[in-house]
């Protein structure tokens, strides 16, 4: 399993620095709709990790089945996230509450 990073260059190159190899510069909403999708299909990609400002721009649809999506597991870094709390995403993509 790898960690996929989009955003834009500032928020990727952290990640490039800590060696995470599959990070996608994602500057429009053209390029943030095609990195996505292109991590979805990579069967590699076991946590996806986007700005939650990014993830604000993506279609409804896709937002959705991203914030349902166990493999891989998104994690929207940054500002306020309404999705589901790190416990209840670690709880779903492993099956067990680590917190316990």
């Amino acid at each position: 399993m790898e960690i996929a990073v989009i955003g834009n260059s500032e928020f990727i190159l952290g990640f490039r620095l800590a060696g995470i190899r599959k990070t996608y510069t994602a500057e429009n909403d053209e390029k943030l709709l095609e990195s996505v999708n292109s991590v979805l299909a990579d069967g590699q990609v076991g946590i996806l990790v986007l700005n939650s400002s990014d993830m604000e721009r993506l279609p409804r649809r896709l937002r959705t089945t991203l914030e349902n999506s166990v493999k891989p597991t998104v994690i929207a870094l940054g500002g306020e996230e309404g999705g589901l709390s790190m416990r209840e995403r670690i709880k779903r993509s492993v099956g067990v509450d680590l917190w316990k």
